[in-house]
């Protein structure tokens, strides 16, 4: 999820993509689509065997046979996202991105796209915190074709000055326009009201006045220092033989040069953002607002943290899920909101942890209320048996096929990658899951779920809410939400 999103949608499990599903045989024993998560439950996940190797120039290759259909997916992640954007000038790395489809040193962006269409291909890159991704896919008998669009785009953009202007034109309209629209920005002003002058203050995709600031140089030089072999990995998992499937890529990407240093803060440490201690709250004036939109929160975990899969199942109970102790509340049971949720986004150190919903503003308060009352209520009463069973089940269920297509495995080596994780990530996530118990779910929902620490983001119409909403924090900042920018 990208920080400019509403956090509604975070998810509980490892933050792997969630793309078309084609079954394989991914689980150990047979999968009967139609038996329902009960069954599926008691099956054991086994990633299939991957190879890694390094090329001369320190591209980093992960290869990955799988022959149920003929299809050829390719994921490349180069350590090369939001937090390397150059204070001033956010979303450059997202813009960076972008550009790498408009246009080569013997392509025209119409051309890569007639190719592409040509063939049924997909060949798409964009920007996250942490790292840059991309994603090809073609079938087999298009293998050569997919790969020298996919090698073209990564090593001879061009980032002609005409596209450079009209994306950057086009990325502050919309910057703008989205203003008019709570749930697209409320992500940014929370991480920066949260997290400060931490990079993961920054967001993704810039605002009109960082974006403004943006010239085809910039993008150049951050191509140059942050997109080259040594700071990439490039993972290919489908219907092909992985020595030829070596031969191909070391003929491909073999000679690409890095151009620049990497020495960004993608590539270097990166400290973990500390928690904000006490309450604060935000409200950004939108006079024409009929609803609230609010975050409530604090810093989270990192996508290494050993108890990550513990708070997962404690979050599918608490609001990772349609019949979660959240959305039960505010949505079933009072008809407050059409949906209620939290989560936490797992970056490469601590992201956030948020509760999100909206409401109308009649009903703010009683809905800001009823919200921290759950989390009260799930601090006194922790989950019971049946909870903890049933959010297991559910977990195993939803997690399974959302890793079983060429393009989703060939995005999960990539990640494990980053991370520094292995198959073990996979392999012994469902028993991990089945070794939680009420105890370790007390703790975790004690160290990981903020009570008293809080930090709030409201986007509402001030005239109406300000003077009820004060109660909530020792300090209140108040902004217009036409003032540029998310600070």
């Amino acid at each position: 999820m990208g920080s400019g999103q509403l956090a509604f949608e975070v998810t509980t499990y490892p933050k792997f993509p969630m793309k078309k599903m084609l079954i394989r045989p991914l689980l150990t024993g047979v999968l009967v689509m139609t038996s329902g998560f009960a069954a599926l439950a008691q099956q054991s996940l086994k990633l299939p065997p991957s190879k890694q190797v390094k090329l001369a120039n320190g591209l980093t290759v992960i290869l990955m046979e799988q022959h149920e259909v003929p299809i050829i997916s390719f994921s490349v992640l180069a350590r090369a996202g939001a937090v390397a954007d150059p204070k001033g000038k956010e979303g450059l790395s997202s813009v960076t991105a972008e550009l790498l489809r408009k246009g080569t040193k013997t392509r025209t962006a119409e051309q890569l796209s007639a190719e592409l269409d040509f063939v049924g291909g997909k060949l798409n890159f964009g920007t996250g915190q942490d790292f840059m991704s991309g994603e090809a896919e073609v079938l087999k008998k298009d293998l050569n074709i997919g790969l020298e669009l996919l090698s073209d785009t990564l090593q001879n953009p061009v980032f002609i000055q005409s596209e450079v202007t009209k994306l950057l034109r086009q990325r502050i309209d919309a910057a703008k326009q989205q203003k008019d629209q709570a749930q697209f920005v409320i992500g940014n002003y929370f991480d920066a009201y949260l997290f400060g002058d931490h990079p993961y203050a920054r967001p993704e995709n810039g605002d009109e006045k960082t974006l403004a600031a943006i010239t085809r140089a910039d993008v150049v030089s951050f191509y140059a220092n942050n997109f080259g072999p040594q700071n990439t990995t490039l993972a290919a998992a489908g219907d092909f033989d992985a020595a030829e499937m070596e031969k191909l890529l070391t003929g491909k990407f073999g000679a690409w040069k890095q151009r620049g240093t990497p020495a960004t803060l993608s590539a270097a440490k990166l400290d973990d953002p500390q928690p904000f201690s006490g309450r604060k709250l935000l409200l950004v004036d939108k006079p024409d607002s009929t609803q609230t939109f609010f975050l409530i929160g604090n810093v989270g975990v990192s996508h290494t943290n050993p108890d990550r899969v513990g708070i997962g199942v404690v979050n599918t109970v608490f609001g990772g899920r349609f019949t979660s102790l959240l959305n039960d509340a505010l949505r079933v049971s009072s008809g407050l909101t059409y949906g209620a949720r939290s989560g936490f986004e797992e970056n490469r150190v601590a992201g956030k942890f948020v509760i999100s919903t909206y409401t109308q503003n009649a009903t703010t308060v009683q809905a800001i209320d009823m919200a921290l009352d759950v989390l009260n209520r799930l601090h006194e009463q922790g989950l019971s048996e049946a909870q903890l069973k049933s959010a297991k089940a559910y977990i195993k269920g939803q997690f399974a096929p959302r890793i079983e297509t060429t393009d989703t495995l060939a995005g999960l080596l990539c990640e494990l990658n980053f991370y520094g994780l292995d198959e073990r990530e996979i392999n012994d996530y469902f028993a991990r899951i089945d070794a939680l118990t009420l105890a370790d779910t007390r703790r975790i929902i004690k160290q990981y779920f903020p009570q008293e620490n809080l930090v709030f983001v409201l986007i509402g119409k001030a005239g109406e809410i300000k003077e009820a909403v004060k109660k909530y924090a020792s300090q209140m900042d108040v902004k217009p939400i036409t003032q540029a920018g998310f600070r």
